[in-house]
């Protein structure tokens, strides 16, 4: 898959609030995963970055490039919507040790969730 486009990403605000509030909440040193069924084909991804967890915009897009292309490499996923929330560990977290924090964290994601029909 070359570049994230807009079939597996999370748009809307009720999207992510419906995730956040309704999925399953997964803890890790650097982020905040919450997932929830999805209610189409494949995964749906999204990433919020407050400006507390990470002041400086340098990180905060540091952290979603990582994130981004660490679900580009998971691909395929089972179909269930996916929201990453830095947590304020990631502010001074290695690059290498965040990617294996998320490869890491899709491999998880493949044995909670049922494979998808499509895969």
């Amino acid at each position: 898959m070359t570049g994230f486009p807009r079939s597996v990403r999370l748009l809307r605000p009720a999207e992510f609030k419906r995730v956040i509030s309704e999925g399953r909440k997964r803890r890790s040193s650097s982020f905040t995963a919450f997932e929830h069924a999805g209610q189409g084909d494949g995964a749906k991804f999204g990433i919020t970055v407050s400006r507390k967890a990470m002041p400086r915009s340098v990180d905060r897009n540091r952290f979603k490039r990582i994130a981004r292309e660490s679900f580009r490499a998971a691909m395929p996923l089972p179909s269930c919507d996916v929201v990453i929330m830095a947590a304020h560990g990631a502010r001074t977290i290695d690059r290498r040790q965040l990617a294996t924090e998320l490869q890491e964290y899709w491999r998880r994601l493949r044995e909670r969730w049922p494979a998808s029909s499509s895969s």
